[in-house]
């Protein structure tokens, strides 16, 4: 398996810096592709491929999206619960939510994503304001 996933930002693709090898998966920008379901497919494919491989490993995971339309928010829960898949099979993944303070709705996506994953070691990160 390659040691990383780098797929540069767009308009309207985040930027996917996933570099396995160290254990840390970075999602940052902006996420309303025209189809999120092909965007993400390879994306999740390969995540389920590392993280079926580690056995009481730790993972460092970053997502800090500005904005992301509906069809993206459904794959973003597709990623989470292979994360949480992970942590059921023994490992500690930390996600680290970050969020502008002033976006509600960033935060209450984070907070639902604790209340729908709980094993997952999950924190809400305020970002700077600009």
């Amino acid at each position: 398996m390659d040691e990383r996933l780098y797929i540069p930002a767009t308009p309207d693709t985040p930027e996917v810096d996933f570099h396995f090898a160290q254990r840390h998966l970075s999602l940052r920008g902006e996420s309303y592709p025209e189809s999120a379901v092909h965007f993400y497919h390879d994306i999740l494919q390969r995540t389920r491929t590392f993280l079926q491989g580690l056995k009481e490993d730790r993972v460092r995971v970053t997502i800090e999206l500005k904005y992301f339309n509906s069809s993206s928010t459904k794959m973003l829960f597709n990623l989470v619960e292979c994360l949480n898949q992970a942590t059921a099979d023994g490992n500690h993944i930390l996600l680290e939510w970050l969020h502008d303070p002033e976006d509600d709705t960033l935060l209450e996506f984070g907070q639902e994503l604790a209340e729908d994953f709980p094993d997952l070691d999950l924190r809400l990160i305020p970002t700077q304001s600009a």
